[in-house]
């Protein structure tokens, strides 16, 4: 199984969110948590991040029906 690992950048840009907001939300568990890449380095695994994209879209469009 392969997995594509999302470094800060791309999950800033794919979600919108600051680097702030994405560790707060981790550490509030309302986001993905980041792998370690070894070293100082972590990523995000890309289809957990499009999962809480996904969670977070239905939620928005119930909120608003």
């Amino acid at each position: 199984m392969t997995h594509t690992i999302l470094r800060l950048p791309a999950v800033k840009t794919s979600t919108g969110l600051s680097r702030s907001t994405i560790y707060l939300r981790v550490s509030q568990g309302t986001f993905p948590r980041p792998v370690s890449l070894g070293g100082r380095a972590v990523g995000w695994v890309e289809a957990e991040v499009q999962e809480w994209l996904q969670r977070q879209i239905e939620a928005s469009r119930k909120a608003a029906a």
